[in-house]
């Protein structure tokens, strides 16, 4: 019972654990939501942030870093091999890409090995190279030279769908930083997200998350939501104008 008390006693003369020293990371987006009109052809948003030290912290050896990445509304898209068969090109082999990012941007403000190693970057998926796109096979990601995975990010690459940069993002002090996100016209409706990792001699030291929206509005939203919610009347609707139009253009141009 004494052995007991005594631990207690010691116990309670213990100075309490001091709270854990962290840096904050506190960003924010130019717009939450990029509107889509008949205009449309894309738009630079820009992310910006500041690192908030702890009051108590021990200053780093060296200066912060950050990597940005970017991801639209996942979808299963099928990439195909074609083939010369018999004087013609067709389609020989195909992949499918399942629930992958239809937008991947990955934004730093200097190359990622810089920043982290190799073992880090490819635990938290950071760069093209090291993002999984599970493919119908085995539901799983194969080897990073596969020749299906290169065509995918090729093509996505040429859209503008894809991408990575090791210069869109500037410190403008010590502490204080923006970052540019470039959307093209062919991004997909709906939530992207933006996750903002913050690193400091090798390792991510804080992370934040926020989110912006593409949406459609005007005529272009009710256009596509009456495709969406009344199929058969937009198709019977479709082929009306479309005669009407072939009609009316047999009218105007007819040779008497």
């Amino acid at each position: 019972m004494r052995r007991t008390a005594a631990i207690v006693l010691a116990a309670l003369a213990m100075p309490a654990a001091a709270p854990a020293r962290a840096e904050r990371l506190v960003t924010s987006l130019s717009s939450h939501r990029v509107q889509i009109t008949s205009i449309f052809n894309g738009v630079e948003l820009v992310l910006f942030g500041t690192v908030e030290p702890d009051a108590d912290s021990v200053p780093r050896k060296g200066a912060y870093d950050i990597i940005a990445t970017v991801t639209g509304p996942r979808q299963t898209e099928v990439t195909r091999r074609k083939a010369r068969e018999f004087g013609i090109w067709v389609n020989v082999e195909s992949r499918t890409f399942v629930d992958v990012p239809s937008y991947l941007a990955v934004l730093a403000n200097k190359p990622f090995d810089a920043i982290a190693g190799e073992e880090t970057l490819r635990r938290l998926q950071i760069g093209l190279a090291h993002t999984l796109l599970p493919q119908q096979i085995d539901i799983a990601d194969v080897v990073v030279d596969d020749q299906f995975r290169q065509a995918f990010l090729r093509i996505k690459r040429e859209h503008r769908l894809y991408s990575e940069s090791t210069d869109a993002v500037t410190f403008l002090t010590p502490t204080l930083f923006r970052g540019s996100i470039a959307v093209p016209a062919e991004a997909l409706i709906g939530a992207y997200d933006v996750d903002v990792k913050l690193f400091a001699d090798g390792a991510m030291i804080a992370r934040t998350n926020s989110v912006f929206d593409i949406a459609k509005v005007g005529f272009e939203r009710f256009i596509a939501g009456s495709a969406a919610d009344h199929g058969l009347l937009y198709g019977l609707a479709t082929a009306a104008m479309a005669l009407m139009t072939g009609w009316f253009a047999s009218i105007v141009f007819r040779r008497d």
